[in-house]
Formats: structure tokens, C-alpha cells, sequence
């Protein structure tokens, strides 16, 4: 997976690798049709629009809301702030407002509908938004007032949902935290409040979903590195505790807008469907081949969490399991509700709806106007009504092509890493099957993930040699030379 990247700085002619590799992502856009550049009459209303804007007459601005995202980033979606609420807790949670600043039905929001979603190289991005609306005029930058979806979700002790609504306001955040900052201040017992109720709250959602009997994947970060002379290399890292709490304030969220949308019949859910038992059997058979301790009742989303994130031979356990995560889609309704069995996202054990991320996600935009609505017990706008039943095709097509530029241009890295290793052998472990007496391999140094030549059981150590590694074609080539099958 590509971390989320800025455009270079650096002059990419200033290394042939990296001349390369410039031209590689360029070609990879180029083939996978990514739009790069917005229509002048969408630039136009984008403009308008920020001139203009359609704000909301309430204000939450002494709310004390802070952001927490990766390093550079600049399309910020969402703020916090939490509190203490008797024996339990009030989130409050702002997420842009892209409505206020975009004509629907004009040229801009057509041209998002073609787009679908950011998507992130490791030279640059390729916003959904123009970046004066997506990075600066609806972003929470810090200190700026914007216009704001507001969640307020009152939790209990336990961390369950006690009452939620959904409303417009505007807003000023007072700080921006990257997951570092949040985790090295927690630990160190430096954090304020809401950081400290984050870990507490963050932790108590976790107790939750597995209670639910939901699962998430502990999949490091493959990430791409990027030097000032335009140097690229790759790192394996596993995610910090402080991204899993703030993931599940998304999740809430997520959960409550499914709930608003079912009640009121009417919108868009995230839906994904179980497992098969034969697929669960199956996964259960590799973890024992594998040598893992996975208790008999214990359902597989919590043995997933007993997997140690830092330890590079869980990764065979951890592919394997990827294939328990497979059929998410989209399901929009309006008046019959989907059959209840498909109504839920079954990573997270019930039913969920994206609306976090408007400024990335084109489906967001949709959801949180449906939940304002339901929530204020207004008519749904008509707008956002009749973009519901295209929406999942929608999401579904460019959500293909981000994971495709995704693969592509981290296969690039790779091919760059090795580029100049031709010859030499690498330890790696084999995570994964592949027919024709082929396997896929996780070098442990650099953290290459590829296919290669010979066969091993899985979970075992092999020495892999690298044949070729072309970076303007994308493609490594590696074969076993040697193995300890134990």
C-alpha cells in the first residue's frame, strides 16, 4: 500500500532511478486513464463556490477540535474532540463540508463522479477536488474557520452508543497532530484530553468489535520513502496503536450513519458479506500448517488481533487471511430496505456507511447529506436522493483503478530497490501460493512483496534470488535458491 504522498519537491532528473521511476508513474496514469487535470468550467465553480459558499448558520467554533493525519497532508477531513459524559463520553467529530462550496449537478461535481476518489502516488496526488477547494477552502486546516458536518455521539461506559445526531455548523480547529506525535504524547503521559480520552475510548471500541465478532486486518504499511535527491525506497511498518483508535472513531461513525439510514430508509451503506465456513475452515488449516495458536470458539477477527504486528512471519498468517475480506461493495436503497443479511459489512460485524472522508471519497459527500436530513427530520435533498442508485458503480469502477495505480506503482519501488541487486540473494518468507510452481515471497530487507519462481511450504524461510528488475515495466523477477522448510 502507498502511503499518502506529496509532490515531490525534489528535481526527479537528478538520479537516473528516479528519472525512471518519474517517467514509470506517469506511464502507469497514463494507461490506467487517471484524470489529472479538472475542467476549466469545474476550476470555475470551484472558484464561485469559494467566493460563495453556502455556510451554516450555527457555530461551534470554541470547540476545541483537533485533526490527527499522516505528515503533509493537507485534505483534512475530520476533527475530534472528546469529553467526559457522566460515566461515559461525547464524540464529537467534524467532517468537511464539500456541499457548501460545489454546484450540484454542474460541471465539478460531474467530473467527481468520473474520479470517484483520491488517489495517492509516491509522487504526487490526484485529488477527487481541485485542491483549492480540497486543501484549502473546505479543509480543517488549523485556525481557519470552515463549514462542518458535526457528529455528536454520546457513548456509554462501556463505550456503546447511547444517542447521536448530525448537524451543519462552522467550526475552527486549534491543533493538527500527525499518529507519531499522538502516540509518542500519550505514551509519554503528555497528551491533553482528548488524546487521552481518544486511547480510552479507542480502546473500549476495539473490546467492542470484538464482541460483535468483528475483524481487522493487522496488515503493516508498505510505504514508499521518498529523498531529497528524488531516492525512493521502501519500508514494512506495522500501524501504531494511535491509528487504530482513531480508526474506530471513523468506524462509529460509520455504524451510526448506517443506523440513521436504516431507520429512515433511505441511503447508502459499505457492505462486505461473510465469509463462507469453508473459507474460515480453510484459514484455520493454514494457521495450524503455519504453527499459530488459534483457540477452538475463538472467533477469527480476535485471533487476528493476538497476531504480533511487528513479527515478519505472521505475515503468511496474515495474507492468508486476506481472502476472508473479499466482496465489499456498495448497496444504496431508498423505501425497501436490503434483506437484512445484506445489510452488513462483516469486517466490522454490522451494518456500516463511508461518510467520513468527503474530500477523498465521492460516496461520503452523498452519505452525510442523507444523515443531516434524517437527522434534523427534514426531506432528504433531491440531489443526493437520485445519486444513490449510480453510486455503487460508481465507487465500485474507480475504486478498481486506485488499487490498480496502487499495485503498479509500488511494484515500480520495487523494481527500483532491486534494480542495482541483480545477482544477489535475499532472505524472505513465503506468504502465499500461486499455481504453476510459483509462490509469492516477503523479502524481509528490503520489504518486497513479489511472486517467485520454485516452490516452499508456506510460512517458510527461503533465500530468493533477484533475476531481472526492470522499473519503466514494473516487474521483478525472483527465484528460490534455497529453503528451510524446518
Amino acid at each position: 500500500m502507498v502511503e499518502r504522498a506529496t509532490t515531490l519537491a525534489c528535481d526527479p532528473s537528478a538520479s537516473d532511478t528516479g528519472r525512471l521511476l518519474t517517467q514509470a508513474f506517469e506511464q502507469i496514469r497514463t494507461d490506467l486513464e487517471v484524470r489529472q487535470t479538472f475542467p476549466d468550467a469545474a476550476l470555475a465553480e470551484v472558484e464561485q463556490g469559494v467566493a460563495a459558499p453556502e455556510l451554516p448558520e450555527r457555530d461551534e467554533t470554541a470547540l476545541e477540535l483537533i485533526t490527527i493525519d499522516p505528515p503533509g497532508s493537507m485534505d483534512l477531513d475530520q476533527a475530534m474532540h472528546i469529553t467526559r459524559d457522566g460515566e461515559g463520553y461525547r464524540v464529537r467529530y467534524a467532517i468537511a463540508d464539500v456541499p457548501a462550496f460545489l454546484a450540484e449537478g454542474g460541471a465539478l461535481d460531474a467530473e467527481t463522479r468520473l474520479r470517484g476518489q483520491t488517489i495517492y502516488c509516491p509522487d504526487t496526488r490526484v485529488p477527487l477536488h481541485p485542491p483549492a477547494l480540497s486543501e484549502e477552502a473546505a479543509s480543517l486546516l488549523p485556525d481557519a474557520v470552515r463549514p462542518a458536518y458535526l457528529w455528536d455521539m454520546r457513548l456509554t461506559a462501556q463505550g456503546e452508543r447511547s444517542s447521536a445526531e448530525l448537524y451543519r455548523a462552522m467550526v475552527r480547529s486549534r491543533r493538527r497532530y500527525t499518529y507519531d506525535e499522538v502516540q509518542g504524547l500519550v505514551d509519554g503521559g503528555e497528551a491533553e484530553e482528548t488524546l487521552l480520552l481518544l486511547k480510552e475510548v479507542g480502546e473500549l471500541r476495539i473490546a467492542r468489535e470484538i464482541d460483535r465478532g468483528g475483524a481487522s486486518l493487522p496488515m503493516p504499511e508498505q510505504e514508499v520513502g521518498v529523498g531529497e535527491q528524488c531516492e525512493y525506497d521502501l519500508t514494512l511498518r506495522p500501524l501504531l496503536p494511535a491509528e487504530d483508535w482513531n480508526a474506530q472513531i471513523s468506524l462509529l461513525t460509520g455504524m451510526v450513519a448506517a443506523r440513521i439510514m436504516l431507520d429512515g430508509g433511505v441511503g447508502i451503506l459499505r457492505t462486505m458479506p461473510e465469509p463462507t465456513d469453508g473459507a474460515v475452515a480453510r484459514f484455520r488449516r493454514e494457521v495450524e500448517a503455519l504453527g499459530a495458536s488459534w483457540p477452538e470458539g475463538m472467533p477469527y477477527g480476535e485471533f487476528l488481533r493476538t497476531l504480533d504486528k511487528g513479527d515478519t512471519r505472521h505475515l503468511a498468517i496474515v495474507n492468508a487471511a486476506t481472502f476472508l475480506f473479499r466482496g465489499a461493495g456498495y448497496t444504496a436503497f431508498d423505501g425497501e430496505l436490503p434483506p437484512e443479511d445484506e445489510q452488513v459489512q462483516s469486517a466490522i460485524a454490522a451494518p456500516y456507511a463511508h461518510v467520513t472522508a468527503p474530500l477523498r471519497r465521492l460516496v461520503d459527500r452523498f452519505g452525510l447529506a442523507v444523515c443531516a436530513a434524517l437527522s434534523g427530520g427534514r426531506d432528504v435533498p433531491t440531489w443526493a436522493r437520485a445519486a444513490l442508485p449510480d453510486l455503487p458503480d460508481v465507487m465500485e469502477e474507480t475504486g478498481r483503478r486506485a488499487k490498480a495505480v496502487d499495485r503498479a506503482c509500488v511494484t515500480a519501488v520495487e523494481a527500483a530497490v532491486l534494480s542495482d541487486r541483480v545477482g544477489e540473494d535475499f532472505e524472505a518468507v513465503v506468504v502465499d501460493g500461486v499455481d504453476g510452481g510459483r509462490v509469492r515471497v516477503q523479502l524481509l530487507d528490503p520489504p518486497v512483496s513479489d511472486v517467485a519462481i520454485g516452490s516452499a511450504r508456506l510460512g517458510s524461510a527461503v533465500t530468493v534470488r533477484v533475476e531481472r528488475a526492470e522499473i519503466l515495466a514494473g516487474e521483478v523477477d525472483l527465484r528460490i535458491v534455497g529453503r528451510d522448510d524446518g
